[in-house]
């Protein structure tokens, strides 16, 4: 088999060493999820580490293919920015609305001492109990 064929030209290894950081870098970002996703207990706690070190993570890639297409065709790439774009939308969206929900399912769920009231409940003034009629 013929390497040339699979490699045509090589990049300069001042192209090929970032991007191999950023792309070690991304690794270690899902790591640090992985483990933080094991470590924590509550499902508040457990939405914090995938939803910062993957946003991390995919910044990581997209800058290492930027830096790496752009070498390659010798001009900008840019077309890696979408991938980007559209994680920076959904990601939050995303993280919002499984709080949310996780927060809807603890209110019916019976445990109301585990989360905040609903805002639509009004809490009593203070220094009367609560379940006290107002004067």
């Amino acid at each position: 088999m013929n390497l040339a064929l699979l490699r045509p030209e090589a990049l300069s290894l001042w192209i090929e060493v970032p991007v191999a950081l950023l792309l070690v870098a991304s690794g270690l970002f899902a790591l640090a999820a992985g483990v933080g996703l094991l470590r924590f207990r509550t499902f508040f706690q457990r939405m914090h580490p995938p939803a910062l070190a993957f946003s991390f993570g995919a910044w990581c890639v997209t800058l290492a293919s930027i830096l790496y297409f752009s070498a390659q065709d010798e001009r900008l790439a840019l077309h890696a920015w979408l991938i980007i774009v559209f994680l920076a939308i959904t990601v939050p969206v995303t993280t919002i609305l499984l709080a949310r929900t996780e927060l809807f399912r603890k209110r019916t769920g019976g445990r109301a001492g585990e989360v905040p009231a609903s805002l639509g409940t009004a809490a009593p003034p203070p220094g009367r109990p609560p379940g006290e009629p107002g004067r």
